[in-house]
This record gives structure tokens, C-alpha cells and sequence, in this order.
């Protein structure tokens, strides 16, 4: 599948990621969702896999159609049968009335079985059945239903183990993986960790009127070498959580260690530099790591810099800001030739005797706004041009506040 058909599938589905293990559920998702088999989701709590249902409804023939969603584990075990397949008057008490259930609700459309193993021996018995004939019996009936459905189940335990302690039913479980998706765990995909934190920082900042000016390359760091055993779910409760808690605050290291109790020792350790460094020692030679990423044949970060502003178009070049102040013109015999993809400004360049009096960190401020500027605040547009990644364009936004 090319990027871009898999990127507009992404935002469709609203799965975050860039790592492969996600790619590859893209791609799973895109080949099987139109075909009208069972499938099953397997994957530890809070690893998006209601996500993936919801996707593979999206983009099945069933789109326009209901979509019920049914937690078994959350529904008492005396009440599942009924609330699955319904019940008549009478049948017992309280039952004051004919209900459909949910398999009756989703008729045409696709139903959901979150949490399967957990779905009692009796009430597997009629799964089964409405799997292989469509047909059921609500409880205290006489006569059998029929509907058409598709079944989506999930579960965070090892069926087959459940099959031996005599939990699940055998048949049943080879019914149902007609198709297995499995729902990786955060820590194998770690990478994506910048990503879903910049997702559900500027959701829930958005969405709650909060200021946020983002977390420190350092404290994103620390948080993707956390373990986060409740994965996806835990790591969006655990942000949002820090953006009430540091309301209009640069999130750093410090405060992410001490709501995750990691001990400082234990951080100095994972990071990629010497021990001895403080914080913001460490936190700067990250964002200068990021900047020599920006061009793949930079000896340094001046060249870098210089590299960058003679291949980004300047629409126009206002004397206003610091930076315009070390900018000079380009003679003619200096001009730079252009990037075939983008047009390139070639009005003014960076004098490298003068980029020492101003910060490295309003260098690359000033270099990705205008960029952005550039590109009518087009992300992959821009990524491109600057040459780093899209995950890393988003982590400066933050750090910036652009």
C-alpha cells in the first residue's frame, strides 16, 4: 500500500502510528474489511482493539447499517443471554414486556463482542449457533430468529489456554478466527509514543480550553521508555492527567518522573549522554541531535542551519523579527539553485558569521514557522522540506508553540 493511500486510511480510522506493527494492521484492515467473515481481535487491555472494530465496520459493505457494541465482561452473566438475543413477556421476573437484543438491533449491520472470554459456557452455545445458521432463541421463547450479522470479538486472553482449563469452546473459537488481528502492546511499538502523545495533548487541550505549550524532548523521552502496562488507554489517561495538572506549563523530565515515580538515577540512565549533565544540559543536546537530523550530509549545526534557510522558500523577508537582523541578500552570483518538488526563495540566506548572536533554538523556531507559513501549515509538506520527520515537525510545533 503507497503512503498516501495509507495515510488517508489513518485518519479515516483514527490509528495513530508510524511504526510497522501498525502499518501492517492498515493494511490487514484494508484487505479484510470488505469480505463478510468473522473476525477476531486479540491484544492486552487498552490496546485499541475497539478501534479496529470500528474500522473494519468503516469499511465493510455494511457501513450504513448499525454497529452495536457489547462489553460480555461488563454485563452480569445472568443477564448476557438476554441482553444478547432478548427476551418475551413473562420469561421472568421484571420481564414485563417483549426486548429485542442486541443480535436483533444489529441485524444488516456488524456487532461487536468486546471482551468474548468472558462469555459464559451456556450463552457460547448460542453464539455458536447464530454464527453457523444465523438463528437464535430469545430467552423464554418458543420460536427461532433469524438475522443477518456480522461478528467482530476481541479479547485480552489467551483463548486457547481458556480452552484447556475448559472456559471456551473449542468450535467456537475456530469460528471465530476466521481472521486474527492482533493488537500490539504500546512497549512494542514504542516509537509511536510522540505521536499519541501529541494527539491526545492538543484533543484534550482543545477540547477543555486548556493552554498547553507541550512536553520537553527529554520528557518525551522518559516516556517512551516507560513500560505503560495498560498501554494506549493508560498512556492518553496519564497525559491528559498532566496537562490539567501543569496547566499552561512547558511539561518537562522532572514533572513527568514524579508522577510516574521514576527515580532520577533510573532516567540518567536510559538517556543517551553522560550521566553527569544536568537536565537541561541533557535537554539541549537533544534538540541539537534533532537539528542535525534536518540535513543527512551536516557537519555541523551553522551548516545545518545555513543548508536549511538557502533550500526554504522566503516569501517575503520583513526586517522585523530577531533573525531578519543577520540576514543579508544574496548577490547574484550567489544564488542557489532550486528543489525540483518545492519553488526556493533565493532573495536571502543566512550570513554564518552573524548566527552566533542569536540562539540555536530561534534559529529552528523561526526556520519551521516560516516553513509552515510556507506551506499553508501542511505537516507532510513541510516535513518534506525541512527533511526530518513527521513525528519530529510535531513534537517542535508543541515545543515551539507554533
Amino acid at each position: 500500500m503507497d503512503e498516501t493511500r495509507l495515510n488517508k486510511m489513518q485518519q479515516s480510522f483514527g490509528i495513530i502510528g508510524e511504526s510497522e506493527k501498525i502499518k501492517e494492521i492498515i493494511e490487514t484492515i484494508d484487505q479484510v474489511a470488505s469480505a463478510d467473515i468473522t473476525i477476531l481481535i486479540a491484544g492486552e487491555s487498552g490496546t485499541g482493539k475497539e478501534l479496529i472494530a470500528d474500522a473494519l465496520h468503516k469499511r465493510s459493505l455494511r457501513k450504513h447499517h448499525p454497529f452495536v457494541k457489547v462489553n460480555c465482561g461488563a454485563i452480569p452473566a445472568g443477564i448476557l443471554e438476554s441482553e444478547l438475543f432478548g427476551h418475551v413477556k413473562g420469561s421472568f421476573t421484571g420481564a414485563i414486556e417483549d426486548r429485542k437484543g442486541y443480535f436483533e438491533t444489529a441485524n444488516n449491520g456488524t456487532i461487536f463482542l468486546d471482551e468474548i472470554g468472558e462469555m459464559p459456557l451456556e450463552t457460547q452455545v448460542k453464539l455458536l449457533r447464530v454464527l453457523e445458521s444465523g438463528e437464535f432463541l430469545p430467552v423464554g421463547g418458543s420460536q427461532s430468529k433469524t438475522v443477518d450479522v456480522r461478528i467482530i470479538a476481541a479479547t485480552n486472553k489467551e483463548l486457547f489456554e481458556e480452552i484447556e482449563k475448559k472456559n471456551f469452546r473449542k468450535d467456537l473459537y475456530y469460528r471465530l478466527k476466521t481472521i486474527t488481528i492482533i493488537a500490539p502492546a504500546l512497549r512494542q511499538h514504542s516509537e509511536d509514543i510522540p505521536l499519541l502523545i501529541e494527539r491526545f495533548a492538543l484533543d484534550f487541550a482543545n477540547r477543555n480550553n486548556i493552554p498547553f505549550k507541550g512536553f520537553s524532548p527529554n520528557a518525551i523521552h522518559i516516556l517512551e521508555n516507560h513500560s505503560w502496562p495498560g498501554n494506549i488507554r493508560e498512556l492518553k489517561n496519564f497525559i491528559e492527567s498532566m496537562i490539567v495538572l501543569e496547566k499552561g506549563e512547558v511539561i518537562n523530565s522532572a514533572m513527568v518522573s514524579k508522577r510516574l515515580g521514576v527515580e532520577k538515577r533510573q532516567i540518567s540512565t536510559n538517556l543517551p549522554m553522560k550521566v553527569s549533565r544536568s537536565v537541561d544540559q541533557a535537554e539541549r543536546e537533544l534538540i541539537l541531535q534533532q537539528i542535525l537530523l534536518m540535513r543527512r550530509d551536516i557537519a555541523d549545526i551553522k551548516n545545518a542551519v545555513i543548508s536549511d534557510f538557502n533550500n526554504i522558500a522566503l516569501e517575503s523577508a520583513p526586517r522585523t523579527t530577531e533573525l531578519q537582523r543577520y540576514i543579508t541578500p544574496v548577490h547574484e552570483e550567489e544564488t542557489i539553485e532550486s528543489e525540483p518538488e518545492y519553488e526556493v526563495a533565493q532573495d536571502y540566506m543566512v550570513n554564518p558569521n552573524l548566527l552566533g548572536k542569536v540562539s540555536l533554538e530561534e534559529v529552528e523556531r523561526e526556520l519551521i514557522e516560516k516553513t509552515l507559513k510556507k506551506f499553508h501549515n501542511r505537516k507532510r509538506q513541510t516535513a518534506t522540506a525541512l527533511k526530518i520527520s513527521e513525528r519530529t515537525l510535531y513534537r517542535k510545533i508543541i515545543e515551539y508553540g507554533l
